[in-house]
């Protein structure tokens, strides 16, 4: 083994990666700094309340909310599983992931949702009528997206065990001939 193989089984054994995981790693805190050095440029203390403020409005407010919701949503479908009495489905998941792109949606799109746009329409010269009938609509699709695959997912899980059910079926009628 050459000594370069030695020290770079050395690094990784210390570091726990690759050398390239450590440069992407400072590549990635260095675009962190740059950025953060030209927001800070302009309005330092109105950056800063605004990166607390939203700080504490999601461990405060929205952690608990959305926390507290998949905890009713894992109640909702508890049921027996391989894994044993009360362990929650993974069928959870198929209201998480469209609740959660929802949700991001109308984070990114409040303001034009609620209908407090502003200036909207001035700069875009675009219309900010209709942005709550759109996310609705995008909201129930997500839903109704999931529930599709959710079913046939079932479907093609509970396949083998109907083809199981009707081979006993048939031989049991075949004995009784």
């Amino acid at each position: 083994m050459s000594a370069r193989t030695r020290a770079a089984t050395a690094f990784r054994r210390r570091y726990g990666a690759s050398p390239l995981h450590l440069l992407l790693t400072l590549a990635c805190f260095a675009l962190a700094l740059y950025a953060g050095i030209r927001l800070l440029k302009g309005d330092t203390v109105g950056v800063a309340i605004w990166f607390v403020g939203a700080a504490l409005l999601h461990d405060l407010v929205l952690l608990p909310a959305y926390s507290l919701t998949d905890r009713a949503a894992q109640l909702l479908v508890r049921g027996r599983t391989p894994q044993g009495e009360g362990m929650p489905r993974p069928s959870v998941n198929h209201l998480r992931v469209p609740a959660f792109v929802s949700g991001v949606l109308f984070l990114v799109w409040w303001p034009l949702i609620l209908q407090q746009g502003g200036h909207y329409t001035a700069y875009t010269t675009l219309s900010a009528d209709g942005f709550l009938a759109r996310w609705l609509l995008i909201t129930a699709a997500l839903f109704i997206a999931s529930a599709i695959v959710l079913l046939v997912r079932t479907w093609l899980r509970l396949r083998p065990e109907r083809a199981r059910a009707r081979a006993q079926q048939a031989q049991a009628r075949g004995a009784t001939k």
